[in-house]
């Protein structure tokens, strides 16, 4: 077993991966399987170098010493005497200008300086217009490149180490000022030559190493979920079918075989994913780019759902003109369910495998740990694509969100033919109102779903293709499911007082979001350009000010809101229909660490007063 040569907490020089960029970095760990150490820079950015890419910073010291030593008078004289004939150069194959460039960038190094804010900031803006790039980096910036000579107390340029890719600095190249003493070249072309050679050494140098932090309680609680839950799934449609779903009689029966399966409803799943896959790829609606990925490519996404779940609403409306039954969808609710989940382990599967054969840029960060029940728990491949259709978005909004419309319709159907009424009672019309408004609201802003997690961090596997495909639809729909059997009465008074609340979570959920995805797209934009932010190390800021002033994730409290006023119209009778809510809160607080572990990761000691001037987190005063 080979030794290792430096210690957890000594202070080192680093270079970065495909460059000579060597800086000042605090060894925390060392992983003896991969020879790789983990260093950490000054602002809490951490990355995995070799050894070979270490250095002590005494050989900086000792390499400038030596340089300073050499007298000026053993040079050689470049001037010929005229007698001496020119003697040509006998190589071959030898590219002079080449063997010039390679030189200069393996001896370069970077003497670092911050230059004013005001400078930065208008720096930043003007070379935002020139260059759209994805790597982020630290706002101070190349102040001077001399050859030979290093500086001991340079500061590191900051790269996240999400991208972990050699990054440029936001600022415009006129702002620079090279000081290239062996050459005497125009300082111009040196400058566009390195931009030029560390671009493509940005490129080339993207690796995805394998994942180490494990979320969702690592391998083991992968493999648990797997199957717990789709047993919770069925636990609480059988529960919710039961003329008493109370506690006491928990856990219910098991069903027969038969009203699980159904070859018929299978095929009726498989149709409905068929057509909104159709619907999809027609050429209606923009064409818009999503986030840029670590390579730099940006995917192109079309933006119609909202016009798929009006074409859907006509569909329906012609079937019951023509006398199609939906409440066919209530009466065989449980196989219904049975069949998204079966499609999903199918789908699950052929994203797992077809994985294996994708290239290390196209897995997803968190999905790559080399278990195989973990990795297709989470998903390897991070945009599964056939052709022009993108896997993952499609079912984010699509087959299971609008589907969850159609079931709560079809259990509002259902409730007249129970309950033998002529309307649906203002209970179930409260809560197909509000989940409708939800998914149209998704819809409308379909293009806001590409800055979320699920869409730039998460891989397509098993979590998010029975999330969509059967979580959503059959577990947000409870609600409905329980009014069929368990009718509740509900006064005007009350109705109003839901309503209210339910509005008030929306305002904040809708004012949140989209404060947010305008400050992603266009931090100039005028209806957030005033706004208070803190800069970060990589060049983004966060909001301090606004709905994101009042607590770090107001969507999230917009959506707790919204959930207690969807279960409300249930009453208090049981239980059962509170589980949406509760889970929904238990789901946010663990997307919400989630979010906090990769904010501190990425922004360093920004997050930290970000953190500070804004307290709580979800719910003002409490947490």
């Amino acid at each position: 077993m080979p030794s290792r040569k430096y210690d957890i907490g000594d202070t080192v020089m680093g270079r970065w991966p495909g460059s000579s960029l060597y800086y000042e970095v605090k060894v925390k760990a060392f992983n003896p399987s991969t020879q790789l150490y983990t260093v950490k820079y000054v602002d809490g950015t951490e990355l995995e170098l070799k050894e070979a890419d270490i250095k002590r910073s005494q050989f900086f010291k000792s390499k400038r010493e030596s340089s300073r030593s050499k007298s000026p008078s053993r040079r050689r004289s470049r001037s010929r005497s005229p007698g001496r004939p020119v003697r040509r150069s006998t190589s071959r194959g030898r590219d002079p200008n080449k063997e010039k460039e390679s030189k200069i960038y393996d001896v370069l190094e970077v003497k670092l300086s911050p230059l004013p804010k005001s400078v930065i900031n208008n720096a930043n803006v003007q070379y935002e217009k020139k260059i759209s790039t994805n790597n982020e980096v630290n706002s101070e910036v190349f102040h001077k490149v001399e050859f030979g000579q290093y500086e001991e107390k340079q500061k590191a340029v900051t790269v996240t180490a999400q991208n972990k890719v050699e990054a440029l600095p936001e600022v415009d190249r006129a702002d620079v000022r090279y000081n290239l003493r062996p050459r005497k070249e125009d300082n111009e072309k040196v400058s566009e030559n390195f931009e030029r050679k560390v671009e493509e050494v940005t490129v080339k140098s993207v690796r995805k190493s394998k994942t180490t932090e494990l979320e969702f309680g690592g391998r083991i609680g992968a493999f648990i979920m797997i199957f717990v839950l789709p047993v919770i799934v069925f636990l609480l449609l059988v529960t919710c079918a039961k003329k008493d779903p109370s506690i006491s009689n928990f856990p219910p029966s098991l069903p027969a075989f038969s009203t699980l399966w159904d070859s018929q409803v299978f095929g009726i799943v498989g149709l409905w994913f068929l057509l909104q896959v159709f619907l999809h790829l027609l050429p209606v609606g923009k064409v818009v780019d999503g986030l840029p990925l670590e390579s730099g490519k940006k995917l192109k996404y079309r933006i119609n759902g909202f016009y798929a779940i009006l074409v859907c609403a006509v569909m329906v409306g012609a079937a019951i003109f023509y006398g199609t039954d939906f409440t066919y969808v209530h009466d065989h609710f449980l196989q219904f369910a049975s069949s998204a989940f079966i499609f999903s382990v199918l789908l699950s599967l052929y994203l797992y495998i077809r994985s294996r054969w994708a290239c290390k840029d196209e897995l997803a960060p968190n999905g790559n740990s080399g278990n195989l029940f973990y990795d297709f728990f989470i998903g390897r491949e991070l945009n599964p694509r056939v052709k022009s259709l993108d896997l993952k978005y499609f079912c984010e909004l699509r087959p299971g969100l609008i589907g969850w419309v159609l079931i709560n319709f079809s259990m509002a159907l259902a409730e007249m033919k129970e309950q033998n009424i002529e309307y649906p009672s203002l209970a179930m019309i409260l809560v197909n109102a509000f989940q409708l408004i939800y998914v149209l609201d998704a819809l409308w802003n379909e293009e806001a779903i590409l800055t979320t997690m699920d869409i730039v961090h998460d891989g397509f596997g098993y979590m998010l293709a029975f999330g969509d495909l059967v979580w959503v639809p059959f577990v947000y729909s409870l609600q409905a499911y329980y009014l069929v059997s368990h009718p509740n009465q509900l006064s005007w008074l009350f109705g109003a007082i839901i309503i209210i609340l339910n509005g008030i979570g929306y305002l904040i959920f809708r004012k949140a979001n989209s404060q947010k995805n305008l400050f992603r797209r266009n931090p100039h934009d005028s209806r957030v350009a005033h706004l208070k932010t803190i800069s970060t190390a990589t060049g983004k800021s966060l909001l301090v000010s606004g709905m994101w002033g009042f607590v770090r994730h107001p969507n999230y409290l917009g959506d707790i809101i919204m959930a207690f006023a969807w279960s409300l119209p249930c009453g208090f009778s049981h239980i059962l229909p509170y589980f949406y809510v509760l889970y929904f809160t238990c789901l946010l607080i663990h997307r919400e660490a989630r979010d906090e572990h990769q904010c501190r990761k990425k922004y360093g000691s920004a997050w930290d007063e970000y953190c500070r001037q804004v307290r709580y987190r979800i719910i003002p005063g409490i947490y």
